[in-house]
């Protein structure tokens, strides 16, 4: 196989006016590496090119993983549980975290991670200075495009990942008949089963059979106009065509019992795609992702030439001058938007979440095992579902929820002696791992996950106000959450506590009054993001059971263990605690702000609800902000959510330029440490920019942290408030000129408008909620 190296091209020595700033990354060299590639998706299937001389596709299936699940739960766990308790209320904090890591850590530590699929290779013979060269990506569409010339002859190859067909394809075009000479092969370096290259009839194809962790079979079909399709070994040869279409897809053991039945599915969304072409496979797919991710546009102000500039020229020149590329910003929240549909669609029974990597990986053992980690960033990657009218991308989240109840209810019974209800801990897997992950106090011991994944179901109502989907779908989730912490909980100075457990992540210094003195430790009871979590969920319980008409034992239960949480408590200089006393910081620049939950993504917090709690969370995020928090991309940009629910919006602006001048890589993925590719910064980013824009806790909140020295004119459309009301804001002078609200179920609509001015609704004043009506649309300016 030829080297994917990089032909030498000619770069234009003017910037490229044609791609809209905002909407497109724009590139004038092929893709070095993944960082560098063009990641396309249609949910389970995805595509990450590069558009090197000899093409190379990443292909990834999100079920291909590294095996089969395995109870890794601690059999000593429960014996344990008492004893190590009685340690944590004595002070005997390290040996506590000792006997927990003996007791509790999972066995094995890991649960399984994400794989490859396989590679695609298109050698198209070409060698020499390529002239022209320009590769794309179109947030607004989801697809990817490479020009350039050689020898007189225009090339254009195409890509796209369709959610209609199920598959991904290519179309590879030469400007002169008969130009086009390909060999394309697939390559993996593990569990190849089988590799082969066939031409039977019309059926062209490459097929390559996977016997690894999650055995898989994946194929392209291969459809070429003129020219002659012959096979050399593995490879499938092309000669003298003028248009090669391409058609992948993969199937899995995961989704299918047998070979037989995945490879009838593979072969029908195959076939079907060849007979609907490869242009009515584009315009389906178009269709559809256009549909959703133009239901938002966003005008931060234009950049000017500093736009037309390549995505690696706009990066380098942001850290310079972040003022002249505002529409970087701009295509940074199109993007998040373009990633998350790509990357988690409704694609039937058991369909799986982004991860990680969102979908996209080419490594047997990549960064955290490219799993779902719930401590934070799986949480992170669907925080903009809703608020940017997304909700199309919400049920692969719901369905992971779903095993996790499953298998979490086992892990409760066996770990914690409780029947009722699941817990899950810190990391999971597409089986619904529920053990503990990894050997350490600060992350181990972790039982809060199901609290924080629940949220997101009672986050989907409110947004979309679905009945059945709340009766259904989340009050299940809501109750069985609940039910293990009726069991796991304890009293302690009475208040129901958790314990062991920890603030993910972080460390304390043991204080002298308690043992080991000195040391950093990261077990303890009830900490206060425990205790948030558990506000968060029984308030939910509360409110589900009022809007279904339930009055029982799940709803009194509810209100007694809410009565008896923690409250959040404030520190000696003013700090909201992050433990059950003021210990010591063991890492003052912690990356998690897991303290300030409450404040965002919870609602306990919120200036509007508690202002004294939501200053003493502003005195700790200052503080840990300017010890050197924000480390990671995602960590920074949890920083900007958390400034724009503080209505700082200079801060979420500071905060988002130094994301970034920091974090994104060649292709505008988000980093973490080593450069790691890590997506949950990309979606974080796009959720703070709403957040920036619009809230919605009790009242709908028009433009509650906008940068009004940065911003000072522009407007969004199409963002989502709680009560499933859709809002376009104008801005001029850093100020509201005009919103339209439009209400898609009805129901009261309670407003305010930045720092709580007077204004008009429909030109009358505004004097309180609105009952409004389906479909209505309501004018806000100012009086």
């Amino acid at each position: 196989m030829r080297p994917h190296y990089i032909i030498p091209v000619l770069v234009a020595p003017f910037a490229h006016a044609q791609w809209d700033p905002s909407r497109y990354l724009y590139f004038n060299t092929a893709g070095s590496g993944l960082s560098s590639s063009l990641p396309i998706g249609n949910g389970r299937v995805a595509a990450a090119v590069y558009g090197t001389a000899v093409e190379k596709i990443t292909l990834n299936e999100n079920s291909v993983w590294s095996g089969q699940w395995q109870d890794r739960g601690n059999s000593k766990s429960q014996g344990a549980l008492s004893s190590i308790r009685q340690k944590l209320m004595n002070g005997d904090i390290s040996s506590a975290g000792q006997d927990a890591l003996d007791s509790m850590a999972g066995n094995p530590q890991s649960p399984k991670q994400y794989h490859p699929t396989v590679d695609m290779a298109i050698d198209f013979g070409h060698s020499g200075t390529l002239g022209g060269y320009t590769r794309v990506l179109d947030t607004k569409q989801g697809t990817a495009m490479v020009t350039y010339s050689l020898g007189g002859v225009n090339y254009t190859r195409e890509y796209v990942a369709s959610y209609p067909a199920g598959v991904v394809a290519f179309r590879m075009t030469a400007s002169q008949a008969g130009k086009l000479n390909l060999g394309i092969s697939f390559n993996r370096s593990q569990s190849v089963a089988s590799n082969i290259a066939s031409s039977s009839g019309s059926v062209n194809a490459v097929t390559l059979k996977s016997n690894g962790g999650i055995a898989f079979t994946a194929e392209a079909r291969v459809v070429a106009d003129g020219g002659n399709v012959s096979v050399n070994g593995k490879t499938l040869s092309v000669k003298g065509a003028t248009t090669v279409d391409i058609f992948f897809d993969a199937e899995t053991a995961y989704r299918y019992s047998s070979s037989g039945a995945w490879e009838a599915e593979l072969k029908k969304k195959l076939d079907n795609a060849v007979t609907a072409g490869y242009s009515g496979v584009k315009t389906a797919a178009v269709k559809d992702a256009e549909g959703i991710l133009s239901r938002v546009s966003l005008n931060l102000g234009s950049s000017g030439s500093a736009g037309a500039q390549t995505v690696p020229s706009r990066l380098s020149n942001f850290k310079k001058n972040a003022n002249a590329d505002p529409e970087l910003l701009t295509l940074y929240f199109n993007y998040g938007r373009h990633l998350l549909l790509a990357s988690s669609r409704d694609t039937g029974d058991r369909s799986l979440p982004a991860n990680l990597q969102g979908i996209w990986n080419d490594n047997y053992d990549p960064p955290w095992q490219s799993k779902y980690t719930i401590n934070i960033n799986t949480e992170m990657n669907y925080w903009h579902a809703l608020t940017t009218n997304l909700e199309e991308t919400h049920k692969p989240l719901f369905d992971l929820v779903d095993l996790t109840r499953t298998r979490g209810n086992a892990m409760a019974k066996k770990m914690y002696g409780c029947n009722d209800g699941f817990v899950i801990h810190h990391n999971t897997d597409l089986w619904g791992d529920a053990a503990p992950v990894d050997k350490g106090t600060p992350y181990t011991v972790w039982p809060m996950g199901g609290a924080w994944l629940s949220k997101h179901l009672m986050d989907h109502y409110h947004f979309t106000q679905d009945k059945a989907f709340l009766q259904n779908r989340a009050w299940p989730v809501l109750k069985d959450a609940a039910n293990f912490y009726y069991c796991y909980l304890f009293m302690y100075n009475g208040n129901y506590v958790t314990g062991p457990s920890l603030s993910p992540e972080n460390t304390f210094v043991v204080p002298s009054n308690m043992r080991t003195a000195g040391k950093t430790e990261g077990l303890d009871i009830a900490p206060a993001m425990d205790n948030e979590l558990l506000w968060e969920l029984f308030n939910n319980i509360i409110d589900a059971a009022e809007i279904l008409g339930i009055n029982n034992t799940d709803v009194t239960k509810a209100k007694d263990y809410l009565s008896k949480i923690k409250t959040p408590q404030v520190g000696s200089k003013g700090q909201l605690l992050e433990w059950r006393n003021e210990y010591q910081e063991g890492e003052p620049a912690h990356r998690h702000f897991s303290h300030l939950f409450g404040l965002f993504p919870g609602s306990q917090m919120t200036p509007l609800v508690d202002n004294k709690l939501a200053q003493a969370s502003k005195v700790a995020l200052d503080n840990r902000i300017r010890a050197g928090s924000g480390s990671t991309g995602w960590s920074r940009v949890w920083a900007m959510n958390l400034y724009a629910r503080l209505m700082d919006g200079a801060s979420v602006w500071s905060n988002g330029v130094t994301f970034l001048q920091t974090y994104p890589l060649d292709n505008l993925w988000n980093s973490g440490e080593n450069r790691w590719f890590q997506i949950d910064g990309n979606f974080g980013f796009t959720s703070a920019i709403a957040e920036m824009l619009l809230q919605s806790h009790s009242i709908v909140h028009i433009l509650p942290a906008l940068p009004k020295s940065a911003v000072a004119k522009g407007n969004v459309k199409g963002l989502v408030a709680r009560g499933n009301f859709v809002v376009d804001i104008d801005w001029s002078g850093g100020s509201m000129t005009q919103a339209t609200i439009t209400s898609r179920s009805g129901g009261d609509l309670s407003l305010r408008v930045e720092s709580g001015g007077s204004f008009k609704v429909d030109g009358k004043d505004y004097t309180g909620p609105i009952k409004t009506t389906v479909g209505g649309k309501y004018v806000v300016t100012k009086g």
